[in-house]
């Protein structure tokens, strides 16, 4: 069936594009060209975009329902997608054709541009992997749905006062979202708190889960898949009409505000009872309302419940979503009247779940007394998981009560509570870690237990990265040198084609060629001197990611500057970007700390064109794909054995940075790839890092022993910047969890190294070139393909 029939086609020339943006306006907009605002221009554009995306979305949806294939669900708490309007151009093939018409309506296409505000629905790496697999899983043809809350506020919007983190609203949508399409009428009933009587679970609170979704384009492909998110609202009327006339307009509309508190903020403070409640209400409400919209899809075509593995396969993106292990249960046993075996081998034969940590505090847990009173059923299914759990573990492993102790649902000591990553693993039938060395340490350390169980239920998933949008609409300059060089674009959709550019990177005019486009990328970055190294730290703050550490050889070399101009090395600008949690106060006195010291080596005249040290806030999307095309080393110096994978040193080495690293998540692989020659590793391996841990490691041995890093440290000590740090120095000299003055001497060394290597431009341009043509296997396409041969095994469904 022509789902176009009947219908104006939509224009493919520029007057038609232009005849159809006027038509929005005019019918959608309800404005004029001689009375339009940008902002009636910007939300025009993107109805006229997204009504070309919404045609191709109704087609494969036709598609789609008639093949009834096999659907991969991903269940995330977060999706940070990124600006909108110029990747839609892009895939929907109206790069050319959208600013030729604003142009001829009196409209500048870089004003328009500059309106398109990413929505705030993600935070940092977890995020932004999964709107790179759902790019990526469009793009191949595989049937597929995201599912996530629609946050009103986002996380935060980071600003600095006085140096220090401040945190405001994220009102991302405050104008609206030309991009999104509401459905209320689809909305789901979710219940908290009530008590388990005679006829099951009474919630004794209800809202409303009411969805709208994103339309997620494939790139060189017609098919168009969504992300579905849910927005929380009062299940009925909640205006308090009575006591508003009386004045109490607060408590008038009580109901209504704590029903849209789920849905407000994206991973609400934990730091209060209350905020950890709201936190678990929150991740029930999406997997509820989720759930109950996959037994509605897969309903459409199907009827035997047998067939549900077959037709579905939910992904659960870290441990937030792990809830929907239980409410899945819940749904069949209790709604569908499925008997309990019944029900659990067909939730065992659906879920796979992908963790992201190695550190145990990330390791969700949830207090026992908090989980039973909020959803009492739940809590009373996991006991029974639990208990067929245990008893097979008893039978495996008899008489071994430690791990009968250790693999239980429910935590005993200090405080009952219930494992989410336990429960997690045990109802699932794939579990993946997101690097090769992260898979194997989960094997090894954190679910050693559950791996001699169920040794076939692991395996690995490197993370991967959308090539569209950190290399072709981040850096559109070395896009088109990498294009030149190989002839097409086609790398755009296999990136393994990159390894063309590697008899490039002895030809001195490409190098040449390379090394403009380059300095074009520093110079729109707008930080001063293009020739000055661009040395990159851009991640989450956590201190185990150790941006102390990078800080400790900035302060290492403004001493060397001061003092010893010749050690100093080559002109360097050190950025820093990056969020810490509200609650997270060691990171944010990191924060405060490098602010500080920006600012004392800004304000000395022998640092100028030296040394300059700059954190922009509110790290995000955009801001990302300014930095990384301009970046020359990306530092990715974590203490080994803590970061999962990381896909901000994919992102960096592919557009050409070097990386500094430990042997730690991705970077194992990274200079594998890129080769060893190409990377400059420094500090301690994995195993020589848990010996230490474990030994009696004396942090002050480190300082004693090393003249450079006392006298960072003392500096810090004594205030010499702005009497801010003190608490930071104090940390790291009497207890230094992460090793950082252990790594210190051998990191500063390896810049030493890094400096030397700047100071030959034709062989750094070399290795710049070699990053990004051996990274081809960091494609977010071949990580989503792993995913489909490993733990989907779902098929493409292509538009005729």
């Amino acid at each position: 069936m022509d789902l176009r029939n009947g219908l104006r086609p939509l224009g493919t020339t520029p007057d038609e594009f232009q005849r159809d943006l006027l038509s929005n306006l005019y019918y959608r907009r309800g404005t004029t060209v001689e009375s339009a605002s940008a902002q009636d221009a910007y939300e025009t554009l993107a109805l006229t975009v997204r009504d070309r995306l919404a045609e191709r979305r109704a087609r494969t949806a036709a598609a789609h329902y008639e093949s009834n294939p096999r659907w991969v669900y991903y269940l995330s708490a977060e999706y940070l997608l990124g600006p909108q309007l110029e990747q839609n151009l892009l895939y929907s093939g109206t790069t050319e054709l959208a600013p030729a018409a604003l142009k001829t309506l009196g409209f500048s296409p870089e004003e328009v541009a500059a309106l398109d505000v990413e929505p705030g629905l993600g935070n940092g790496g977890l995020g932004r992997l999964a709107a790179c697999l759902l790019d990526s899983l469009a793009t191949l043809d595989i049937p597929a749905v995201g599912y996530g809350i629609r946050y009103d506020l986002g996380i935060f919007k980071q600003e600095f006062d006085n140096g220090e983190q401040v945190e405001r609203p994220d009102d991302w949508a405050f104008q609206g979202d030309p991009w999104e399409f509401p459905a209320p009428d689809d909305w789901q009933m979710v219940g908290f708190y009530g008590f388990l009587g005679p006829e099951g679970w009474v919630p004794g609170e209800v809202v409303h889960g009411e969805p709208s979704h994103l339309l997620i384009p494939g790139y060189g492909t017609e098919t168009v898949n969504i992300v579905r998110l849910w927005r929380a609202r009062a299940a009925r009327a909640s205006f308090d009409l009575r006591r508003f006339s009386a004045g109490q307009y607060a408590e008038a509309v009580e109901e209504a505000v704590r029903a849209e508190n789920i849905s407000k903020v994206l991973y609400p403070d934990d730091s209060t009872d209350m905020g950890r409640e709201l936190r678990l209400k929150q991740q029930y409400f999406l997997v509820s309302c989720s759930l109950r919209d996959i037994v509605r899809r897969f309903r459409f075509r199907n009827a035997d419940w047998d067939d549900f593995p077959a037709k579905t396969v939910i992904q659960l993106n870290d441990t937030h979503p792990t809830l929907a292990i239980p409410e899945l249960m819940r749904l069949l046993v209790d709604e569908e009247k499925l008997e309990w075996e019944h029900a659990w081998s067909l939730v065992r034969r659906t879920f796979a779940y992908t963790c992201h940590t190695l550190l145990p505090e990330a390791l969700e847990t949830w207090p026992v007394d908090m989980l039973g009173r909020l959803l009492p059923r739940h809590l009373e299914i996991i006991y029974l998981i639990n208990e067929a759990l245990l008893a097979e573990v008893r039978s495996r492993f008899p008489g071994d009560l430690d791990r009968v102790r250790r693999m239980s649902l429910i935590q005993e000591e200090p405080q009952r509570r219930v494992r989410m990553a336990n429960l997690a693993v045990t109802g699932t039938f794939a579990v993946n870690g997101v690097a090769e060395l992260h898979s194997q340490l989960l094997t090894s350390t954190t679910f050693a237990d559950f791996a001699a169980l169920w040794p076939d239920r692991f395996t690995n998933v490197t993370n991967g990265v959308s090539p569209r949008r950190f290399v072709r609409l981040a850096n559109p300059g070395l896009s088109t040198l990498i294009t030149s060089g190989l002839g097409s674009d086609a790398w755009l959709r296999d990136l393994s084609l990159l390894s063309g550019l590697a008899p490039l990177a002895d030809d001195p005019a490409f190098r040449e060629q390379w090394r403009t486009e380059r300095r074009h990328a520093k110079e729109a970055l707008g930080l001063g001197d293009p020739g000055a190294m661009l040395d990159v730290m851009i991640k989450r703050f956590h201190e185990y990611k150790r941006q102390q550490l990078k800080l400790l050889h900035v302060i290492t070399l403004y001493h060397r500057l001061r003092d010893n101009p010749e050690r100093f090395g080559v002109p360097r600008t050190v950025l820093f970007g990056g969020k810490a949690a509200p609650a997270y106060y060691a990171a944010k006195s990191i924060i405060r700390l490098i602010n500080a010291v920006a600012a004392a080596i800004e304000a000395d005249p022998k640092a100028y064109g030296l040394l300059r040290v700059v954190f922009p806030p509110n790290y995000n999307v955009t801001l990302a794909e300014k930095i990384i095309p301009a970046a020359d080393l990306s530092e990715q110096i974590s203490m080994a054995g803590k970061e999962a994978s990381g896909t901000g040193n994919m992102k960096l080495a592919l557009n050409g940075a070097l990386t500094i690293g430990t042997l730690d998540g991705a970077n194992v692989e990274i200079r594998d790839r890129v080769g060893a020659g190409n990377f400059f590793l420094f500090g301690l391996d994995t195993p020589a890092a848990a010996a230490l841990r474990a030994s009696d490691y004396r942090p002050r041995t480190y300082y004693d022993s090393d003249d450079e890093l006392r006298a960072a440290l003392d500096a810090i000590l004594s205030g010499a910047f702005g009497g801010v740090g003190q608490e930071v120095a104090h940390s790291l000299l009497d207890r230094d969890e992460y090793l950082t003055l252990a790594d210190y001497r051998s990191y500063v060394d390896k810049q030493d190294e890094v400096a030397a290597a700047w100071e030959d431009q034709e062989h750094w341009t070399r290795m710049s070139i070699l990053n990004t043509a051996n990274s081809g296997f960091f494609s977010a396409d071949r990580t989503v393909a792993d995913y489909l041969s490993r733990i989907w095994h779902a098929s493409p469904v292509r538009l005729s």
